[in-house]
């Protein structure tokens, strides 16, 4: 059995937020669990080329959006999946930091991070 709390994992600076890294590669799951942070008023281009991705929505609001222009509302339990290694918008709400939990597919080595400098949509990188 796996227990761990926020104070004990790792927390990685991806860019516009903070994600805790519950559950990685090593514990051998096959998928990782994060609670992630999006600093209010951030919009974010991400994809992830090698993993899916579902996030639930625990705290504050925001958007994710399609690069066609599909807007979807977040608000504390609304659930999305990028299903198909979906490029898309990820969009915090002015006032208040958006909180998700998300879940990866394959699970995350635990270093990952974005380069949200680059043309294009930002996938993950590994840290230096």
């Amino acid at each position: 059995m796996i227990v761990r709390s926020r104070s004990e994992v790792a927390c990685v600076d991806w860019g516009n937020g903070l994600s805790y890294r519950f559950l990685l590669r090593p514990d051998n799951m096959g998928f990782s669990v994060a609670h992630t942070t999006v600093r209010a008023g951030t919009k974010s281009r991400l994809q992830y080329r090698q993993h899916l991705e579902a996030c639930y929505c625990i705290a504050g609001s925001g958007e994710v959006q399609t690069p066609d222009g599909a807007v979807h509302r977040l608000e504390p339990g609304v659930l999305y999946a990028l299903d198909q290694n979906d490029a898309h918008f990820l969009i915090a709400g002015p006032d208040q930091d958006l909180e998700l939990v998300s879940i990866f597919s394959p699970a995350l080595r635990g270093d990952e991070r974005h380069n949200l400098d680059v043309d294009g949509f930002s996938h993950y990188e590994s840290a230096p």
